[in-house]
């Protein structure tokens, strides 16, 4: 019976885990997402995105931004078991988000994005006592940086053990995901039409979790420039849904 019941043990553990790691991407988690459009409204309102593009622009974000994300958030993943000591962590959780700011030219972006990350690391610090996840945040306010959505959710995923490979298919996931939501409340876009664009993204989350794996962070950029025009000139609009 020995063999039989470890088995069991490791399979429950193993659901947990699944089902800890859907919670923290789940759409219903409170950090603000609903709120964000990271530029979408601005090229909706002056027609440079349309329901006919929607699906191939969505797959190039996954192929820059998303990639791109993906590599900080797997490099945030492996942070505190890379670290010697505290001030170590702190040291280098603020030269990676700083690093992701640099990446992120549009002001409103890289704020939407810190306004995501600063919000999970809180939610996920109150769900479970993990010490380094306060030391990130109280770390970030200190210095005034900022906490990155994507390295506030590889950090958290790697504290609980999760696996890797995993955790970078559901960010990328739920980005897009996000995306899509978004779209469906700027677009004349049904429920019908957003499942199956969704549904037949996923072969390009795969691919840009793979291609994040094989990227050194030195070399994580993205080049997309009309998400970030977007980004700039949302402050402009006359009227706003999204705060960015």
């Amino acid at each position: 019976m020995e063999p039989d019941s470890g088995r069991e043990i490791l399979g429950q553990a193993d659901d947990l885990a699944d089902l800890r790691l859907l919670h923290l991407a789940d759409s219903a988690l409170p950090i603000g997402a609903l709120a964000h459009s990271f530029g979408l409204e601005s090229l909706t309102s002056c027609e440079m995105l349309t329901t006919l593009d929607l699906a191939d622009f969505l797959q190039t974000y996954l192929e820059e931004a998303g990639m791109m994300d993906a590599v900080f958030c797997s490099e945030a993943f492996r942070l505190s078991a890379a670290s010697a000591s505290e001030n170590d962590f702190a040291a280098r959780w603020l030269a990676l988000n700083n690093l992701l700011s640099a990446r992120k030219p549009a002001r409103e972006s890289r704020v939407g994005s810190a306004s995501l990350g600063g919000n999970f690391l809180q939610v996920v610090r109150n769900l479970a006592d993990f010490r380094l996840a306060g030391v990130a945040l109280d770390t970030s306010k200190r210095s005034a940086s900022l906490v990155h959505h994507s390295t506030a959710f590889g950090l958290a995923c790697g504290l609980l053990g999760f696996a890797e490979d995993r955790v970078v298919l559901v960010y990328l996931h739920q980005s897009v995901a996000s995306l899509m939501s978004s779209c469906q409340r700027l677009l004349p876009l049904g429920q019908s039409e957003a499942a199956r664009i969704l549904w037949n993204l996923k072969p390009a989350v795969i691919d840009a979790a793979n291609r994040s794996a094989a990227c050194a962070l030195d070399d994580a950029c993205c080049f997309m420039p009309l998400l970030d025009w977007g980004a700039m000139e949302h402050p402009a609009l006359s009227t706003r849904l999204f705060i960015s």
